[in-house]
């Protein structure tokens, strides 16, 4: 690497070689890429880890821009890589289901919402498009989280679950590690989720997996409403349309991964 004045300038010439040729990356190949030894380019990409501008996968080991750039406004766009190609779907699905809709990703250990569209029936949900919520107390997160690769799961949900720090939102909330294990297997072997009032009192969510191309999860697709309008046989028809448009989504996003 040639010489630089500044970790900064050293942390930009990393995320240089990450490229839509090349959005992959392992540690030891980078560091030939760049020209500098292995345990400082670990170093760097860990810290970039940390603060979510690069995210791991822990089945290759390799690295791949995170959202914390979209956050900023810089390389990263899920407005452009993502939203504006799934809002279309979205709204068809609002539509059809005539509740609130909203797609998130799994940040932090909580599910972030990249799009929304409001219910035309009137209820307002007061979810925002770039907040948080919990991911082991709604539709949302559930989803996301039951996908995850079996020792990820296990080491998030533990976080999460922490007896000291776990927030009970409602009677209804899962705050016990192995129950939240046991319906995160029936979640996957459902194919979706539902938050009964675990989050919110007279609310209820119900959520599928969105999937990309290669059949990478990298997203939740949900329909939120007032419990007494969720009867069960409305939740399976939803449950259908919500499957129908991520199916949708899948097939306009190619082999997006957030």
């Amino acid at each position: 690497m040639q010489e630089l004045k500044s970790s900064v300038h050293k942390t930009f010439a990393i995320l240089e070689y990450f490229t839509p040729q090349k959005p992959e990356w392992g540690v030891t190949e980078l560091a030939i890429a760049v020209g500098s030894n292995k345990s400082t380019v670990y170093r760097f990409l860990s810290d970039l880890c940390k603060l979510d501008i690069l995210t791991k996968n822990p089945e290759s080991d390799k690295y791949t821009l995170g959202l914390k750039l979209f956050e900023l406004g810089s390389r990263v766009s899920l407005k452009s890589a993502f939203v504006e190609k799934t809002h279309p779907e979205l709204e068809s699905v609002a539509q059809d289901i005539t509740e609130t809709v909203h797609i998130a990703v799994l940040k932090r250990h909580q599910i972030f919402y990249v799009d929304k569209v409001e219910s035309p029936q009137g209820l307002k949900i007061s979810s925002q498009i770039g907040s948080y919520n919990p991911a082991y107390a709604t539709a949302l997160g559930k989803v996301l989280l039951a996908y995850l690769p079996e020792r990820q799961q296990k080491e998030t949900t533990k976080t999460l679950l922490h007896p000291d720090t776990v927030i009970g939102y409602t009677k209804n909330t899962i705050t016990k590690q192995r129950n939240l294990l046991k319906a995160l297997a029936e979640i996957k072997q459902n194919g979706y989720a539902i938050d009964r009032e675990e989050f919110e009192l007279g609310l209820i969510c119900v959520a599928v997996p969105i999937f990309n191309q290669e059949g990478h999860m990298v997203a939740s697709l949900s329909a939120s409403g007032p419990a007494n309008r969720f009867e069960e046989k409305e939740v399976m028809r939803y449950v259908a349309t919500l499957k129908k448009g991520a199916t949708a989504i899948q097939n306009k996003i190619g082999y997006f991964k957030p």
